[in-house]
């Protein structure tokens, strides 16, 4: 069992994240592994810098509908046995935007996701909530077999009301709906950690995301929708768990997990 970093930030764009020197925070702190949501890039768009970092193995996943949209992507130092990138329900491959890729190791299964925001048209939300379903399903699935779980990302939803600045004006919103806190309820029910809040369970006023139109950020008028979430025979190897809301360069913040695994 080895102690692990790992980094997980929705960059919002990897292409003009990276022209902001970001990387350079991530590799100060020499994670073990780092992973990003929403790279808003096929792989074949990235140069050397993104795509090649000495002492890491990356692997990725991008939207098959569209170029600019979604996409996921992880950095190693220790080499999975096997990748993943497909999400099923039943026999239909669910995610055709780039937004799950899991990386297999002989102890643990890791998942760096990019839940659907699920706005805009009604079928947006039930897409979503479909998505929801067949993630709890993979990883339950996982765990069944004997492999830890450990799983990050944007899951684009804030769990309780300590987890967003304005509850009440927002108990009607996309991303704060009790539907979609209901099931963050029954994955952690069954039998997993919000990491942050377990290290932190009196934290109030963080949060890992902030509009940018309205200047959120400057207010700290934000929302706590990405996570790390261990199953929970894992609880006494959690060791740290950070939101870095100083740290800039996208309308999310990073965040981190230190683990023995």
């Amino acid at each position: 069992m080895k102690e692990k970093k790992i980094i997980c930030w929705n960059v919002n764009g990897i292409r003009a994240w990276s022209k902001k020197g970001c990387m350079d925070w991530v590799l100060s702190q020499n994670p073990d592994i780092f992973c990003f949501q929403e790279t808003k890039a096929h792989p074949e768009q990235l140069d050397a810098s993104l795509l090649n970092i000495e002492g890491y193995t990356s692997y990725f996943d991008h939207s098959k509908l569209k170029k600019g949209y979604s996409g996921v992507a992880v950095y190693t130092k220790e080499k999975p046995i096997r990748v993943d990138t497909d999400l099923y329900i039943e026999d239909e491959i669910l995610d055709q935007e780039g937004r799950f890729i899991a990386l297999y190791f002989k102890d643990f299964l890791f998942i760096d996701c990019y839940f659907p925001n699920g706005g805009g048209e009604s079928h947006r939300l039930d897409y979503k909530l479909k998505f929801y379903k067949a993630f709890h399903k993979y990883i339950e699935k996982a765990r069944k077999s004997g492999l830890k779980i450990v799983f990050c990302g944007d899951l684009n939803v804030a769990h309780t009301e300590f987890d967003i600045a304005r509850p009440k004006e927002n108990q009607n919103h996309v991303g704060f709906l009790p539907v979609e806190r209901a099931w963050l309820d029954g994955v952690i029910a069954s039998g997993y950690i919000d990491t942050f809040r377990f290290m932190k369970p009196d934290a109030r006023d963080v949060y890992s995301w902030w509009d940018v139109k309205s200047g959120a950020r400057n207010r700290n008028i934000g929302w706590r929708i990405d996570y790390f979430l261990v199953d929970e025979s894992q609880k006494k190897n959690i060791i740290d768990a950070q939101i870095h809301a100083d740290i800039f360069g996208s309308d999310h913040c990073p965040i981190s997990l230190v683990i023995k695994i």
